[in-house]
């Protein structure tokens, strides 16, 4: 009998751009919010902050405002990544962003491991972007929109798959 293969929940993970209706449940949303935050962090200073919005109205001003962002009429909720800038690791940018990275993985995860869909729009570090955010989601001045997570029911099925290319590896020295 063949064992699973541990790893299929990384290769079954997929940008979902097509969403069937129907809400995600607010236990459910909690578990990817958990799954976020066990990401690892810097120092475990964890400046990993979100704004969820499931209002339609809501997503549907934001859409726009994100380029291939269209998926989020249709998605079930948004989840926007923000860093705290004042509760990184030595106030750095750069560590705020590798730690909201590793919490944006983990959710894109944990939806696969729950039945849903999802695709990451990137925000940062599109001044314009940024600044809508800002403004449509009333974020604090210390607050960095990272990037948004259209999150729904897929309305599509995709293939398994990785990208490894054994021409990216290097091993000892470049």
């Amino acid at each position: 009998m063949n064992q699973p293969d541990p790893l299929q929940f990384i290769f079954n993970r997929r940008s979902t751009r097509v969403f069937k209706p129907g809400k995600v449940s607010e236990a459910t949303i909690t578990q990817l919010l958990q799954a976020a935050m066990a990401a690892p962090s810097a120092v475990a200073q964890d400046p990993w902050r979100f704004v969820v919005v499931q209002s339609p109205e809501t997503r549907a001003v934001l859409a726009p405002e994100l380029s291939n962002g269209g998926m989020l009429n249709s998605a079930a909720l948004c989840i926007t990544v923000c860093a705290d800038l004042t509760a990184a690791h030595d106030q750095q940018l750069s560590y705020a962003l590798q730690d909201c990275s590793a919490a944006i993985e983990n959710l894109l995860l944990a939806a696969t491991a729950l039945g849903l869909g999802a695709c990451w729009l990137g925000v940062h570090p599109r001044e314009n972007r940024m600044a809508r955010l800002r403004e449509l989601l009333a974020l604090p001045a210390q607050i960095l929109p990272v990037a948004c997570l259209a999150i729904g029911h897929p309305g599509e099925e995709k293939s398994p798959r990785t990208r490894f290319n054994p021409d990216h590896v290097h091993w000892e020295k470049w």
